[in-house]
């Protein structure tokens, strides 16, 4: 019965809750890039690199890779979500990643031969959100250390 009951709990555990939806949200993304119409220029994607003019949503640059790695991500999403650990540790370094991405994506020009992913200005701006929320969202959802968990202090003597 305990078990059962801490599994419901940590079932309910919001950092384990928004995890799990980012899992699930970077799944869908990456697969409708590999859908015609929904990825605009669906004739013109690339494996990687600048030349790739697929945009998903008509709007976001896109590649075979760029698909790629959402749906990687989105697998990592879905599996740190089954500890409260490790789905802090996806938040943490999946944000810190989306920061990177954004400086990247700022100091590469679109037609540059760095632009492996590709991406574009509208990606940049939404790899800072990205980055931003899943860092937010691990601030927001954070347990506080529970009190009977602190060390008491010495006893006098």
């Amino acid at each position: 019965m305990d078990r059962l009951l801490r599994t419901r709990v940590g079932a309910r555990d919001p950092v384990r809750r928004v995890a799990f939806a980012a899992g699930i949200v970077f799944l869908v993304v990456g697969a409708l890039g590999f859908v015609p119409g929904v990825t605009t220029g669906w004739d013109t994607i690339e494996p990687a690199g600048h030349s790739s003019h697929a945009m998903l949503l008509g709007m976001f640059a896109t590649s075979v890779l760029h698909n790629v790695i959402h749906l990687t991500f989105g697998v990592l999403g879905l599996v740190a979500s089954r500890t409260a650990r490790g789905s802090a540790l996806f938040l943490a370094l999946g944000g810190v990643a989306y920061l990177l991405l954004w400086a990247y994506g700022l100091a590469t020009p679109d037609e540059s031969a760095l632009n492996a992913l590709p991406v574009n200005a509208a990606d940049d701006w939404l790899h800072l959100a990205l980055g931003v929320a899943m860092i937010t969202a691990l601030l927001v959802t954070r347990r506080p250390e529970p009190r009977h968990a602190r060390a008491a202090p010495p006893p006098p003597g």
